[in-house]
């Protein structure tokens, strides 16, 4: 498997701040690390970050086994947690509080990274590489996602415990097999190879994500954290191939100067009904392609609702047109990605989607539940990102993937929804709704009761942002998309701080 993380420049990654303890003063250099080693650049990495240390002012250990003390007491520093001492020990081998890794390992154990299963924690072992990978993804709050990812395909044939941990490990990058078959898992892991891969996570979590938007307002706005803006108001309008409305022409002209002032691209929004795909791709990209240049755009965002094979087949066809007739102009293509829950694998080509398309944007599917009058339905469930953007990684270079984000709310109340913009959203919570947290799926929840009846508000908050944008990172994909800004509030800009 590549390297999902070549994409990070080191030189940004060393002027990041880490949110754990002060870091260490810069290490002069390790007699035991040689200078062209696969795991220098890493080691010291982490000892300048205060991640881990040597095990003495000179050496760092390299080749040494990692013990599962030193591992929970290195996570504790790269996820920046708060140590916890617990009154009661949760281990009969780790009782003593003033031991060095006592407050880690409970700590450890309060963040869901360890479990009490067995009642001995034996700090002193070497940790194995299995157990490396189980805590890390524990860690990340992916244990649900595990637990999932347990019945997908594994490429290992030596994994027999931990399979879905062990799988999801690797698929998100953070260890590699020992061969293309075997995994080892019961084979101790190094402090270098832990060093490498406690990096491997904190690159993720450090992600910036390039930003893709689709603008419904007026086109006025600071766009210069934007690599392109798509400006609402285009259509091929119903029964016509030869046709091609724009957005007014004021509208028009205040947007494209804006967001050629931000040095970002301006893409025209296209979308239809998907009874158009009946016509000729060639005639309907060239509409699309004439209108883009008549109005100065950089390239075509193409959204149109599409479902039916027959119909996701004309689609594909219509794109790879646009790609040709748009020639230098860019073209960002939104399709519907692969569900883990929708039954049978679509009929998407996502591989000519790829091909064609400058971006493939890609939307999760929505779950939508109901229990006692209580409706389940968060936006983009960090489940389905993950299977989505892991799965269309095998058919489209993960530099064209872009994940769709909702930056609406949906809104729930006697089985009929209604979205509300993230304005909204923060009047309620001023207003008294409390706010939860639905960790299985990363998303935000408010929830009150009027009468007999409840409400119920679905909501990308802060917290649900940074997830989805550690995921991607973590799957190579480094751009999201704001499904409308000028619906996206303050608690949603949180999350791409």
């Amino acid at each position: 498997m590549k390297n999902r993380f070549s994409r990070f420049l080191a030189g940004m990654l060393a002027a990041l701040t880490v949110l754990c303890a002060a870091p260490a003063a810069r290490a002069a250099g390790f007699a035991d690390v040689p200078a062209g080693s696969w795991a220098a650049e890493d080691i010291y990495r982490c000892v300048e970050l205060g991640v881990l240390q040597g095990q003495t002012a000179d050496r760092f250990g390299m080749g040494r086994p990692m013990t599962r003390a030193a591992f929970v007491t290195a996570m504790c520093r790269l996820f920046g947690w708060e140590l916890v001492t617990q009154s009661t020990p949760t281990y009969r081998d780790v009782q003593d509080p003033d031991v060095w890794y006592y407050a880690a390992v409970e700590t450890a154990y309060a963040h869901g990274a360890i479990t009490d299963q067995t009642d001995t924690f034996r700090p002193g072992d070497p940790i194995t590489r299995e157990e490396l990978a189980v805590m890390l993804v524990r860690a990340l709050g992916y244990g649900t996602i595990a637990g999932l990812a347990q019945d997908l395909p594994m490429p290992f044939q030596d994994v027999d415990t931990g399979a879905g941990y062990l799988a999801m490990a690797y698929e998100l990058g953070i260890v590699n097999g020992t061969s293309k078959t075997t995994f080892s898992p019961e084979k101790t892991a190094t402090r270098e190879q832990a060093a490498v891969m406690l990096m491997r996570v904190y690159d993720a979590c450090r992600a910036v994500p390039s930003l893709v938007g689709v603008c419904s307002g007026d086109g006025s706005g600071d766009w210069s954290r934007y690599e392109a803006v798509a400006l609402t108001g285009g259509r091929i309008p119903y029964g016509t191939a030869a046709q091609m409305s724009r957005p007014a022409a004021e509208r028009e002209q205040v947007f494209l100067e804006a967001v050629h002032a931000a040095g970002a691209k301006a893409l025209l929004h296209v979308t239809a009904s998907s009874s158009v795909l009946g016509h000729s791709a060639a005639e309907l990209a060239s509409a699309v392609a004439d209108a883009a240049a008549d109005g100065g755009y950089d390239g075509v965002y193409l959204d149109v609702p599409v479902s039916g094979e027959k119909n996701q087949a004309a689609f594909t066809r219509l794109a790879q047109a646009l790609d040709q007739a748009l020639g230098e102009r860019s073209l960002y293509v939104v399709a519907d990605a692969p569900a883990w829950n929708g039954g049978a694998e679509p009929a998407w080509d996502y591989e000519a989607l790829g091909r064609a398309a400058d971006c493939l944007v890609v939307r999760i599917a929505a779950y939508k539940s109901e229990v006692k009058n209580v409706v389940t339905a968060p936006m983009e469930p960090l489940e389905e990102v993950y299977y989505a953007l892991s799965r269309l990684g095998r058919d489209v270079e993960e530099s064209r993937l872009c994940l769709l984000l909702t930056t609406t709310a949906s809104a729930w109340e006697g089985g009929r929804e209604r979205t509300l913009d993230g304005a909204q959203v923060e009047t309620l919570r001023a207003e008294g709704a409390h706010s939860y947290y639905a960790q299985r799926y990363a998303c935000s929840y408010l929830m009150w009761q009027e009468g007999s009846g409840t409400t119920t508000v679905w909501y990308l908050d802060g917290q649900s942002v940074r997830e989805r944008v550690r995921m991607c990172a973590f799957l190579g994909v480094d751009r999201v998309c704001l499904s409308d800004t000028d619906a996206a509030s303050g608690l949603f800009w949180e999350g791409l701080s």
